[in-house]
């Protein structure tokens, strides 16, 4: 049961705040670039797993090393910190300018590089401090960033223009607050 609620967790927040993200916004760059999407969504999965399993090992490492208050109250910051950073949208400043890699390539070292210190990498960070478990949070954070940038793969303009970014990002932000408050009061 608590595998199942840290892979929950771990996959909604992600997958909420990964909505208007940059790197949801190079992936639909990407697939107007290369129109190969299964290409495209094997190189944003390669790059997730790297980039989230380092993060989640992390985040698990400094649970295992912190004790339990500071780390209560740490999170908690980080967490109400992303509901604010969330409310503030991204832009597209990683696109790829050349494509001689092709597009599996390009998307895995785009990926890889825009998701350095992006938000999603700091919550799997957080997420892997919070509930100690690798595995369950990279399954968790790789499926959110997976489903989130899959729709801007997938679907592209067409979703783009039916769902206003403004109050996707403000459901994120509320839900990373409200788990950060969680948190406090744990």
């Amino acid at each position: 049961m608590i595998e199942a609620h840290t892979f929950l967790s771990s996959f909604g927040l992600v997958a909420a705040s990964e909505m208007g993200d940059k790197t949801q916004l190079l992936a639909f760059a990407l697939a107007t670039r290369f129109k190969k999407p299964w290409a495209i969504m094997g190189g944003i999965l390669t790059a997730t797993l790297l980039n989230h399993g380092l993060a989640s090992w992390g985040g698990a490492w400094v649970s295992a090393h912190t004790p339990d208050l500071l780390l209560r109250g740490a999170l908690a910051l980080v967490f109400i910190g992303f509901g604010i950073w969330i409310l503030f949208p991204d832009k597209d400043e990683s696109a790829p300018q050349e494509n001689r890699w092709g597009a599996y390539a390009t998307t895995t070292v785009a990926f890889f590089f825009a998701e350095m210190g992006d938000k999603t990498q700091l919550a799997t960070v957080a997420l892997g401090a919070r509930y100690g478990s690798f595995w369950m949070v990279t399954a968790g954070t790789t499926l959110g960033m997976m489903v989130s940038d899959g729709l801007a793969v997938w679907l592209g303009e067409s979703f783009a223009h039916k769902i206003p970014m403004k109050w996707v990002r403000r459901g994120a932000s509320a839900l990373f607050i409200l788990f950060g408050i969680l948190i406090l009061f744990s």
